[in-house]
């Protein structure tokens, strides 16, 4: 019932089309060991969230394969032109891409794809007889941002008829760790109606099966309809709070950052500004990272280089703390670029 009322598909979703493991991470390592052969690669837009790379290549041995796109490439219904360049540069190299794969909504940017970006890439998919994987794991962390560019969540089940792409291609991920701030539950579910798909799963679930313990909870908690329902609007509404504390004060500073976000915990921004100048130094890390161990001094954290982007200088900033630390970690960190203007 949580499912088909979150994410509304076309059609209703069974329980036997639902496999459950121990957390998203684990999902996407049993699909890339079913989906693909060592060497193969998934598809994948920029920016990224970075460790898809160890979910689908550390027992796999899947690779991600990068389009090379901006964040406004990315969620424009044209990227499926940068997927077909993408696509043919692997294909010449000799790497065999099996899966695209989605974040919706997006880890990093927090923007949510439209309707008709979607569309194109299951007709893409469809084409080259791609399995789509659609992580939906922050599905029900999408608020009122009140940024006009702002575009509502769309699942991809709620779009995925046999006209536009063969349903045994499209899998979707879901899972506890975000929309019920249960990281350490380990509960994450693969949605699919390719029966092949699970039986293969299943046959390697027991490698990657949730704990009879993270079972009960989350059974119990999804079977409290009122808790649910309590929980992720009061989730929604302090996210919309701290996010509009965040991008006022990114304002106010004059810090560039994606603009449209309604969903997730955090908000790319751009401190190109801010990197070192001086290149003659002999370090072979990438320059974020000085502008990082700054961070980390004045006793702040954003992860360098984390999201494999084109464009240099660009952070995740993850904003769903208490007010007061939101506020105070917003403090140290323009302190530190103020100190380097």
């Amino acid at each position: 019932m949580h499912l088909n009322n979150l994410l509304d598909p076309i059609v209703p979703i069974e329980s036997e089309e639902v496999i459950v493991a121990s957390g998203a991470t684990a999902i996407g390592s049993m699909l890339g060991f079913t989906l693909a052969e060592p060497g193969d690669g998934i598809l994948i837009s920029r920016p990224a969230y970075g460790r898809f790379e160890l979910d689908y290549g550390v027992e796999a041995g899947v690779q991600m394969v990068y389009a090379d796109t901006t964040v406004e490439e990315a969620f424009a219904p044209s990227v499926v032109e940068k997927y077909e360049l993408a696509l043919r540069d692997a294909r010449a190299r000799g790497v065999q891409i099996r899966a695209l794969m989605l974040v919706n909504p997006h880890n990093p940017t927090g923007l949510c794809y439209s309707v008709q970006t979607l569309t194109e890439i299951l007709k893409f998919c469809n084409k080259h007889q791609l399995h789509l994987i659609s992580d939906e794991i922050y599905a029900s962390c999408v608020f009122d941002s009140g940024d006009p560019y702002a575009v509502p969540f769309t699942s991809i089940l709620s779009l995925s008829t046999p006209k536009l792409i063969n349903p045994d291609l499209v899998h979707l991920l879901y899972g506890f760790s975000k929309d019920f701030a249960s990281g350490g539950l380990h509960l994450g579910f693969l949605i699919t109606k390719n029966k092949p798909l699970r039986h293969s799963c299943n046959a390697i679930l027991r490698l990657h099966s949730a704990s009879t313990a993270a079972v009960t909870i989350g059974t119990t908690i999804l079977e409290d309809q009122d808790f649910v329902h309590n929980f992720t609007a009061k989730s929604q509404r302090s996210l919309a709070s701290a996010y509009r504390i965040a991008t006022s004060t990114l304002a106010q500073e004059g810090i560039n950052y994606i603009k449209g976000g309604n969903a997730g915990f955090f908000i790319y921004i751009d401190l190109s500004p801010y990197l070192p100048k001086d290149s003659s130094s002999n370090s072979t890390s990438p320059p974020e990272f000085a502008l990082a161990q700054k961070f980390v001094d004045a006793g702040v954290f954003l992860h360098p280089c984390e999201e494999h982007g084109n464009i240099p200088g660009w952070f995740r900033l993850v904003f769903a703390q208490e007010e007061d630390v939101l506020r105070e970690g917003l403090r140290r960190m323009i302190g530190v670029l103020n100190s380097l203007a």
